[in-house]
């Protein structure tokens, strides 16, 4: 097959819509909280086994890596939250329009930041 269509293999220059980043952090936090869910599961577990079991999770909870993770997955919940709701009003028919989608995901953001830094506020 000959084909005459210009071939861009430099990714660095394509731009994409504000849109199309929000989606993509959508798959990213869904993501996160699949991987995440072992670190729950791990957690509960140790917290169900004995009363040793428990409070090595608390105190497991108070280094800084775990509480980085536990931000990390608070905000990847949040967003996940934020951008799914997004996408069901889309869905509904609400803010399809290009100008109403670019505002949809400037408001995600938004509040996806928010909610990061209140998960980070709660947990350091």
């Amino acid at each position: 097959m000959n084909s005459k269509r210009p071939v861009n293999l430099d990714l660095t220059t394509i731009r994409l819509p504000l849109p199309a980043y929000t989606s993509i952090l959508h798959r990213i936090s869904g993501v996160i909280l699949f991987v995440g869910i072992a670190f729950l599961l791990y957690g509960f577990e140790l917290s169900l086994s004995n009363e040793q079991g428990y409070q090595q999770f608390v105190a497991m909870l108070q280094s800084p890596i775990a509480k980085f993770i536990t931000w990390g997955l608070l905000t990847g919940l949040g967003y996940h939250l934020v951008a799914g709701i997004k996408h069901l009003l889309m869905d509904a028919g609400f803010a399809e329009s290009k100008e109403s989608g670019k505002i949809a995901a400037q408001v995600t953001l938004v509040l996806g930041v928010v909610l990061s830094v209140l998960a980070g506020v709660w947990v350091w």
